[in-house]
């Protein structure tokens, strides 16, 4: 895609300047509702399906579905695991640590804290709507959600680093789980497993009805002026040409500071320790290279970016413009956005 490529590219004025004409086009045809360069249809979760109906957006974006199937047995193990702190070495981090259920499945840190207090390097998206995704981790590093459970569990920085064997062991002494799993696999407890349910578990955090997937779906008073005002400017300004979809983001990658050196401005505390470790590819022109963030649920979510930075959404949003569009947006149009913004909350 046009910001993947230019995201692997020192970008030159002249380049800058075409970055901002093509981001520019991008919004404009949304803007002015050019609907087939935009259409595609509703995906299905991995492992579920979409429920009784497949709607065809006129928009650069798409409502969640309002119901999913999944193995159910599956999830119920999956919450257990997810919540429990016997995951890690010493019994005191789970998965709900840095993505708690309350806080709109993050922790609400600039940096979340590992086991024994440990700095985990960067900030804790939400998993919220990850079954949605297609790629996990700020670098993008994880295919699935299977594939992401290995991570934290392994990590001795994040859950202590227990060995799969260690985990199966200590999931296996206690008999819920062994009863669980007997039911659900024909193997029992295996790593596979585990991870497997995890992903199941995730799978069932979807968010649907957002008022702004009631306004897509027809319903014109689910939202109100202010927040169509809002998305018309979100539009227009090109943020859509990175936060569009069903998860408003979440589908690509693109370089943190397109139009300026966000790094050396604003002082962030990713190291260049952190920022080598989260660079999938080794490249140095990928070091600043993000996965683009879902805005689903965004109001619930601070602090923002990948370093946690900026404490508010007004302040995310003047950053963007600043370093992704080149502008400085006007207060009265970043509290229109704001409003935008606020409507993608679903239930959770």
């Amino acid at each position: 895609m046009v910001s993947r490529l230019i995201s692997r590219v020192r970008l030159s004025r002249f380049k800058k300047i075409v970055a901002l004409a093509i981001l520019f086009c991008l919004a404009v045809l949304a803007a002015l509702g050019l609907t087939q360069f935009w259409q595609r249809p509703v995906t299905e979760a991995p492992g579920s399906a979409v429920a009784a109906e497949t709607i065809i957006s006129t928009e650069p974006i798409q409502p969640i579905p309002l119901s999913i199937e999944l193995d159910q047995g599956k999830v119920q193990l999956g919450d257990l695991l997810f919540h429990d702190p016997r995951l890690s070495a010493d019994n005191t981090v789970s998965c709900a640590t840095c993505h708690a259920l309350d806080k709109g499945g993050t922790d609400r840190k600039a940096l979340s804290i590992g086991m024994a207090g440990g700095n985990t390097g960067i900030n804790s998206p939400t998993v919220f709507n990850a079954g949605f995704m297609h790629r996990f981790n700020w670098d993008g590093s994880a295919e699935s959600l299977e594939e992401q459970a290995k991570g934290p569990i392994t990590s001795v920085g994040e859950m202590g680093g227990m060995s799969w064997q260690d985990v199966v062991r200590k999931v296996g002494e206690e008999s819920e789980y062994r009863e669980g799993f007997a039911e659900s696999y024909n193997d029992g407890i295996t790593p596979e497993n585990i991870r497997d349910a995890l992903a199941v578990f995730q799978r069932s955090l979807y968010t649907p009805n957002a008022p702004f997937d009631q306004y897509l779906r027809g319903q014109k008073d689910a939202i109100s002026d202010e927040a169509k005002a809002g998305y018309d400017r979100f539009k227009s300004y090109g943020c859509v040409s990175c936060h569009q979809g069903m998860l408003v983001g979440g589908n690509m990658f693109q370089t943190l500071g397109i139009f300026g050196d966000y790094f050396a401005d604003r002082g962030t505390p990713i190291t260049e320790k952190d920022l080598g470790r989260y660079n999938v590819t080794n490249n140095e022109l990928d070091k600043h290279v993000f996965k683009v963030p879902t805005l689903r649920n965004i109001t619930l979510t601070s602090p923002y970016f990948h370093d946690g930075n900026p404490k508010t959404l007004d302040e995310a949003i003047k950053l963007m413009g600043q370093y992704q569009l080149g502008v400085n947006i006007p207060q009265e149009d970043v509290d229109l956005i704001m409003q935008f913004l606020q409507s993608l909350t679903g239930e959770i």
